[in-house]
Order: structure tokens, then sequence, then C-alpha cells
């Protein structure tokens, strides 16, 4: 697994192959832009798409602050499925993460969207994921090791919980399992926020997500972070040791949401779009919000999202077939 995922989509059309919209198109401005997410508010995420959304007001892409439409729910698919019959028109954008793109067509045999139904636009946050106990798991647990070794000793409860089944948080659990030869049973949620707070109440043993969504309760002693799936320790949290430290290696991966338009979208729309998202996340105060919520902000041109995605694909499906789930398994 690449130690910086370069990724993107199994996108067959590319910004450049996109149709020209008619010259002017963008000379107002769309009045204003919904930005659909498919996780609960209050996640690392959706707190990306809102501090860049409120910066798009002004620019040439859209005269009025963009509005975030939190779609929960299916590990965030509705919100791509409700992109898809959108208008092509830049009125209407998803931020989603890229295991939406790169794990689920191989997951979900009847998936409502194909990656070619959507335009990438950019790059907006990298994250590190991390492994999190809370009270249900004794306080001398503290290492990835040590609560596996906790797991085979208490079988009934040896569940992690994850964002979404299918979701990159979801494989890097059932890797860990597979690979100590430790049953962990999977526990989907909604979203990383449901899971936290089942974690934080004692009702489930682990999670893994996002490591933003649990700094908040780590540093309250809530709960306890005992690794990270990054190169490199994370800033947010250098006293966690990574999942390769602890001898994981095959757990080290990052990865990111994008924004993504409808296939159709007019090539300077998107592009106007890109560069207003782009400029959103130069802005001081959108990457001292993103940071602070555990995410490093990260603006891309279109083709370096499409030529990561596409490195994301590369890498996971071999990991994919390995676990051996699909959405009937």
């Amino acid at each position: 697994m690449p130690t910086r995922r370069h990724f993107v989509q199994l996108i067959g059309t590319s910004a450049t192959s996109l149709s020209l919209a008619p010259l002017g198109v963008l000379a107002q401005g769309i009045d204003q832009v919904r930005i659909l997410y498919g996780f609960p508010a209050g996640s690392s995420g959706d707190s990306v798409a809102r501090r860049v959304g409120e910066k798009l007001a002004g620019t040439a892409y859209t005269r009025n602050a963009a509005v975030v439409e939190n779609k929960p729910g299916a590990s965030g698919r509705i919100a791509l499925e409700t992109l898809k019959t959108a208008p092509a028109d830049g009125s209407v954008l998803a931020m989603a993460p890229v295991s939406a793109m790169a794990n689920y067509p191989f997951i979900y045999p009847r998936l409502a969207y194909d990656p070619k139904d959507f335009a990438p636009v950019s790059i907006a946050a990298i994250a590190h994921h991390g492994l999190a106990v809370g009270p249900l798991v004794p306080a001398s647990v503290k290492t990835v090791r040590d609560f596996l070794a906790w797991c085979k000793g208490n079988a009934a409860q040896a569940h992690y919980g994850s964002p979404g089944a299918g979701s990159t948080p979801h494989f890097l659990g059932a890797l860990l399992g597979l690979n100590s030869g430790t049953e962990l049973r999977h526990v989907p949620y909604r979203g990383s926020v449901p899971g936290v707070v089942d974690v934080v109440g004692g009702q489930i043993a682990a999670m893994v997500t996002t490591h933003g969504d649990f700094l908040q309760n780590h540093r309250a002693g809530k709960l306890r972070i005992l690794g990270t799936s990054g190169p490199r320790r994370s800033p947010f949290v250098p006293e966690v040791p990574t999942f390769a430290e602890q001898g994981f290696p095959e757990l080290t991966t990052e990865e990111w949401f994008g924004f993504y338009a409808p296939a159709r979208t007019p090539a300077d729309v998107v592009a106007a779009a890109n560069a207003a998202i782009t400029g959103a996340l130069k802005d001081k105060a959108v990457q001292d919000g993103i940071l602070a919520v555990g995410l490093i902000p990260h603006g891309s041109s279109i083709e370096e999202m499409v030529r990561w995605q596409r490195s994301e694909v590369e890498a996971w499906r071999p990991l994919i077939r390995k676990i051996g789930f699909t959405a009937e398994s």
C-alpha cells in the first residue's frame, strides 16, 4: 500500500474531455451552490465542506456562500447518488472520501453510480485514520498489540466500528484482524460521529476512523488512540505511534476528501469551481479550521486528483480481494 496515496477516480472521463460551455456562462457566477456530504454534521469532513463553502462567495464561480446538505447513510453513497442526477451546471457538488470511488465499485455489485458519472474538481483535505478504544477496554491496553491480545481473550466484545461498510477504516480494521489472526467483528455506522459516541459510552470496544474525529475525546481522556495510519506520526497526536511503528506497515495509508461535479458539467464551470475551491483552501482561516479537526488542507489541480484516485484504485483492488468483502458477504 503506497505511503502517500496519489488518488483519483476510476473515471474514464477527464476534465479535459468535458465539453466547453458557451462563453460567458459564468460571467455573473452561479447564484448559490449546494455541497452534498454523505455523512453527519459535526464530523471532521463536514467541517471541511462548510469552511470551504463559506469562502466560495464572491468568486467567479458563485456569488454566495455554498450551502452544505448532509445526506448520511449507505456509507456516503446517498450523496453521490443524488449528485449523479443533479443539474450538470455547477450548482451542485459533492464532497466525498476517495474510498467512495476507489473501493465501492469492487464491493457493491449493484452500486447505483459509476465513478465515470462524476467529474473530479479538487482534493480538499488529507486524513490519517486511527484506532481508538474506550472505557469498555481496560486502561492497561496501551498499544495495538495490547488491544489484539485483549480481543483474543474477550471474543464476545471484540468489535470495532467504522463510518460505513466498504470504507477505508472498515478495511483497515479487517486487514488488522486478518493479518494478526484475530477475529475482529465489524460494526458499520452512519458516519463517524455516532460510532465515536458509542465508543465513549462503552457500547462498543473500538473504532477505526479519521483520527480527527477522536481528538477532542482523546485529549479529554474519554477514549485512547492506540495507532495512526500515516507514514509518520500525526502532528495532532505525536505521542501516538503509527501502525507501522507497531509492526503493521500494511496499514499505512492516507485518505482524502475531494469535491466532485456531475460528469456532464462543462469544462469551464469545473475549472471555475476548482479555482474557487483551491483559492478557499489557501485562506489561513480555512486552513486553521481544517487543521483544528485533525485534517491537512490540500487543494489540487484536476489532473492531480485524477492521478491520485487512479493510484487508490490500483492499491485497493487487490487488498479488497484479499479481505474477501462484498456487500453481499
